[in-house]
């Protein structure tokens, strides 16, 4: 698992903004890790005539922060640079911009001499005035939530999902203790490239998959409350229903997104602390989109989001 600390750095990084009738507030915290490894990137109004659009990612590197700094650099203009984004073929312009970006980071000098392992996973949000765009790969995650409850969530990807599993098999691997080879803990990410090393297989057949699982929505500004992207370290110690229902009640005291987000992980921070397992990786980077400026009462029964990828 590597080198941890003895104890916790928990001062933490914020940032906040608002745009597009959106406001958002973003923490982060290096835990137990001995370097932070978290990235993200927060924009309202995007560039090439989409000043009305917005963008949202959280990035959860392992075995060091290059790659996950690199692709909160660089995701963005990979997504936006592919032709079939620029003729408005959104989801099949981020499936590209995925791959673009692996493919291009794996020509960095510190990747190409095999010295730099790390990786990362993704979550993004594009955030249109019609819809929502969210894709993930990895176990980062990222929650919808109406009325206090989740109505939405991507699927975390892990080696022992059936077909995960079978597209290791089939390039060769083997799944033990959960892990990709017995060592990786995802089965989808940005980087790790000694697992993307089989010359007769495409980049969504390997090991692990830098390809992202797509999600589009239609916008419910009456009734979307909030969007959550937070790497793991969340997702460990509360599950969707138990954020959404502490974020919740928390917006009904305060509007202040930041201090709501360091609440998050002050939380998650006293419960590993608590239950003395300080061997969790527990970096964590944790950003909450409000979708509305009010609090809805009414829960929205039909919600469904179509799968893409």
């Amino acid at each position: 698992m590597g080198a941890l600390l003895d104890t916790p750095k928990t001062d933490k990084y914020n940032e906040h903004g608002a745009g597009n009738g959106l406001r958002y507030g973003v923490a982060s915290m290096q835990g137990w890790r001995t370097e932070m490894e978290d990235a993200h990137r927060a924009i309202t109004g995007l560039k090439g005539g989409l000043s009305d659009w917005s963008y949202f990612a959280v990035f959860d590197g392992h075995a060091g922060a290059l790659v996950s700094a690199h692709s909160a650099e660089h995701l963005l203009e990979c997504i936006m640079q592919t032709e079939e984004f620029k003729a408005e073929d959104v989801t099949k312009g981020i499936h590209s911009g995925f791959l673009r970006l692996d493919d291009e980071m794996r020509e960095l000098p510190e990747m190409s001499s095999g010295k730099e392992k790390s990786g990362s996973t993704a979550v993004c949000a594009f955030i249109s005035p019609r819809n929502i765009y969210i894709a993930n790969c990895g176990d980062s995650r990222a929650v919808l939530c109406q009325a206090g409850d989740p109505v939405f969530s991507t699927r975390d990807h892990k080696p022992v999902l059936p077909a995960e599993k079978e597209r290791i098999q089939n390039a060769g691997g083997s799944v033990m203790i959960q892990r990709v080879n017995g060592a990786l803990a995802v089965s989808r990410a940005l980087g790790d490239y000694e697992y993307k090393n089989l010359k007769d297989r495409g980049p969504c057949e390997q090991l692990v998959s830098p390809e992202p699982e797509i999600f589009v929505r239609d916008r419910d500004d009456q009734h979307d409350e909030f969007l959550v992207l937070a790497c793991d370290g969340i997702w460990d110690v509360m599950n969707n229903e138990e954020l959404c229902n502490f974020i919740h009640s928390r917006l009904l005291l305060t509007d202040n997104l930041e201090a709501v987000t360091n609440q998050v992980i002050d939380t998650c921070l006293y419960k590993v602390m608590m239950s003395k397992a300080f061997c969790i990786y527990f970096t964590m980077c944790s950003l909450l989109l409000k979708v509305c400026q009010y609090i809805s009462s009414v829960r929205n029964i039909d919600t469904e989001f179509v799968e893409y990828i």
